[in-house]
């Protein structure tokens, strides 16, 4: 049997490793079904409440070609057309939970089960009622927005950044998923907020399934619920990426964006 690597459960959540082997597993199907061959995601040999079993993954260095690889492969994962945007089982996105019910209206899902229900742990009250406020002042809007730029649900890592990738002599592997259905530049969002994955993952992406004209603003949409998300876990350092995420928020609504 080839080499294993055991996780165990050090979250609050029964079903956490559970959540992340059937993320794993999906990962692996839609690179299959994409024809992607050079992306690995580990193997789930086995998993229960308290201990998960995958293949163990032997990291180097990331070279521009493995890069490139990852980006040609996400791309085309992207490209294939999911039913709906969700997931219809709830999941975890590191030590929070993450809702997902399935919705036919991405703009709808992300800001009610992305940022409306970040805002609803936010412990503070004076915090959590300002950027509630917000979400009530231009919820609706960004919603339209969302929609009119979203071409279709894809099936996203959700938790994509530099971390959650490792890169073996074999290339690229995907790593602690949080999957769902969603808006494809929601991923590549994330790969930008802490530091980006290179200039030769971008050029390879944009090659195969180029980003849209409001990228730039969906980016500080999208990272929106990651700072919301780290905000919450870790405190006041990441309060400014929140404050100015919602700034972008406010500029969509006006219609400045």
């Amino acid at each position: 049997m080839a080499n294993t690597h055991l996780k165990h459960n050090a979250t609050d959540y029964a079903d956490a490793l559970i959540c992340e082997a059937e993320g794993l597993e999906r990962l692996a199907s839609a690179l299959d079904e994409a024809g992607v061959t050079g992306i690995g995601v580990p193997r789930v040999h086995r998993v229960d409440e308290n201990e998960l079993e995958i293949t163990a993954i032997q990291s180097s260095g990331a070279s521009d070609r493995a890069r490139e690889v990852l980006g040609e492969g996400l791309a085309r994962m992207h490209a294939l057309r999911q039913k709906a945007y969700g997931w219809g089982r709830d999941n975890y996105i590191g030590l929070s939970p993450q809702p997902n019910r399935w919705c036919d209206s991405w703009g709808e899902f992300f800001v009610r089960e992305r940022l409306g229900y970040q805002v609803s742990r936010i412990r503070e009250t004076g915090q959590r009622s300002r950027f509630q406020s917000v979400l009530d002042e231009y919820g609706g809007t960004l919603i339209d927005w969302l929609n009119v730029h979203c071409e279709h649900p894809s099936l996203l890592h959700g938790d994509l950044w530099n971390g959650n990738v490792l890169y073996g002599a074999d290339g690229p592997w995907l790593i602690d998923p949080a999957v769902y259905c969603g808006d494809r530049e929601a991923d590549i969002a994330m790969t930008q907020m802490f530091g980006g994955f290179g200039e030769a993952f971008y050029r390879a992406y944009d090659a195969h399934y180029p980003r849209t004209a409001v990228y730039g603003t969906k980016r500080e949409v999208y990272n929106l619920y990651h700072y919301l998300n780290h905000y919450n876990l870790f405190g006041g350092g990441y309060l400014g990426g929140c404050q100015a995420g919602f700034a972008v928020v406010e500029s969509v609504g006006r219609g400045e964006a």
